[in-house]
């Protein structure tokens, strides 16, 4: 019986992204570029004119650099598919066999999903976060049930 028709399941494929880091990296850089704004309009003209290149591209080389941490955080998530788990940590990807995985974690105050592998080691899922509260927990359930189910790969 495929993946998608099993009570209880959810249709494969399936991505679970987390929500709160996404709403606090634009809530953040919102915040930054405004008070940059505020500040620069702020000053004199003479202080304008006393900022050279050199500052003005530091102060863009941060402003590049907090911008790709956000798409790092923003982009994690975790896909399901028919032959496996695709885990994305920031600029990181991670490709698992269904038979790879052997259990889901999340327990109370953890902040992101660990996966238990077969081979004895952990792998985290930073696209499940425990900030998300109900979500996270919903996410987690759905997940040990593809884990956790007895064929794989649909």
């Amino acid at each position: 019986m495929p993946a998608d028709s099993e009570p209880g399941l959810v249709p494969l494929p399936h991505t679970w992204r987390p929500i709160g880091p996404r709403v606090a990296g634009i809530v953040a850089a919102a915040v930054v570029l405004v008070m940059t704004v505020f500040l620069w309009v702020g000053f004199d003209d003479e202080t304008r004119a006393a900022v050279t290149p050199f500052q003005r591209g530091t102060v863009v080389a941060f402003g590049l650099l907090a911008a790709s941490v956000i798409h790092a955080l923003a982009r994690s998530r975790v896909d399901a598919g028919v032959d496996g788990l695709v885990v994305v940590n920031g600029y990181r990807r991670h490709t698992y066999a269904w038979e790879q995985v052997v259990a889901v974690r999340m327990p109370p105050g953890a902040p992101w999903v660990t996966l238990d592998l077969a081979d004895g080691t952990t792998a985290s899922a930073m696209g499940i976060q425990g900030s998300d509260g109900a979500r996270a927990r919903r996410a987690v359930r759905e997940l040990r049930a593809l884990v956790d189910r007895p064929t794989h790969g649909g």
